[in-house]
């Protein structure tokens, strides 16, 4: 939107903001396959360890059955991808299941399930948009009319500059935070044992 804004101004902005909206949609819509694509994610093995906690929880937690990967890396690492609970996966590194118990991974899975059963993914893809919302009113404000008598042109591009992507990002954490809040709430009910969510690090 900054790019828009310098090569055509307010309609660049706005031209903008409707190809974020755009991308966010197609982040949004093909997530489960972009981000498993860029980490080289493996399907995982029914007999798999993995496997068979992700579908105990899932029956917990009254989801469908979300697809499962695996990702041949030593960063310990989980995450859920996807658009909806019916187009869903789950995915977990080598380095978090060497890393933790069973216990402890039942509740890493149960932390991620809860974001797809609280649809966390489409929830992040319209924060984006707002932010980006904000920063095009932010550049249309005008404070204490024309620009000549009292420097509302100066005040408006001060506001476009820190105020407002500094907003942006306050909303977006904060909105982030919850979310992750919700998911460690939710994940501690499907798995049934909150100490062993306790015991690793929040997942992202």
């Amino acid at each position: 939107m900054f790019i828009g804004n310098i090569l055509g101004g307010e309609v660049g902005m706005a031209i903008a903001l409707i190809l974020a909206a755009i991308m966010n949609f197609g982040s949004y819509w093909f997530s489960d396959k972009i981000v498993l694509s860029m980490y080289r994610a493996q399907e995982a093995s029914p007999n798999s360890e993995l496997y068979q906690i992700v579908k105990q929880q899932t029956e917990k937690s009254g989801l469908p059955m979300p697809q499962v990967y695996t990702i041949p890396t030593d960063m310990p690492n989980a995450f859920a991808t996807g658009r909806n609970p019916r187009h869903a996966a789950v995915a977990a590194t080598d380095g978090i299941m060497r890393l933790l118990s069973r216990d402890e991974l039942a509740g890493v899975i149960g932390h991620e399930l809860a974001h797809i059963k609280y649809r966390d993914i489409l929830i992040s893809s319209i924060v984006a948009t707002i932010a980006g919302a904000i920063m095009m009113i932010a550049n249309m404000a005008h404070f204490g009319g024309d620009d000549d008598e009292d420097g509302g042109g100066i005040i408006g591009m001060l506001f476009l500059i820190i105020v407002a992507p500094i907003a942006a990002m306050i909303i977006q954490f904060a909105i982030s935070r919850s979310r992750e809040y919700a998911a460690d709430r939710g994940g501690a009910e499907i798995c049934g044992d909150p100490i062993a969510l306790a015991k690793c690090a929040s997942p992202a």
